[in-house]
């Protein structure tokens, strides 16, 4: 197994204003602070991730993660590290530094939730669902 996809929906208060992470949660809800959420209700977590997905995830060169809403598409791409726990039961961050905590998925990423096209942005805004693609590359 090379990929692993998670569904999320958006929410009104979706900003994606971040400059260095971005995440999506299995929480309901999104309070106005939350600059780097861009997905609630998430279907799957990390503990969901088989174990030979999170060995590839730590060995990873590279990490490409696919975000899809209503046809629009962005690419983020990453690195994994040999210390991440990927275990966290909620929340899915991916971010631009090397700190490492249960939520990270993946550092030294290419962009935060600033980055994300506006168009996915404003989707998200109305509700619409996410697709959030994780690819290792080998």
């Amino acid at each position: 197994m090379n990929e692993f996809i998670i569904k999320a929906k958006g929410h009104k208060n979706v900003s994606a204003t971040h400059k260095t992470t971005l995440e999506i949660t299995k929480d309901n809800y999104l309070t106005t602070t939350g600059h780097c959420i861009i997905g609630i209700e998430a279907d799957k977590s990390m503990k969901d991730f088989p174990e030979e997905f999170k060995e590839k995830i730590r060995n990873a060169k590279k990490i490409v993660v696919e975000i899809e809403v209503d046809g629009v598409k962005e690419i983020i791409v990453g690195k994994g590290d040999k210390n991440l726990p990927l275990s966290h039961p909620t929340d899915i961050v991916i971010r631009r530094s090397n700190y490492i905590c249960p939520r990270t998925l993946m550092i030294k990423a290419n962009k935060g939730a600033k980055d994300i096209n506006r168009e996915i942005v404003k989707k998200l805004k109305e509700g619409k669902e996410l697709t959030f693609k994780i690819k290792v590359i080998e």
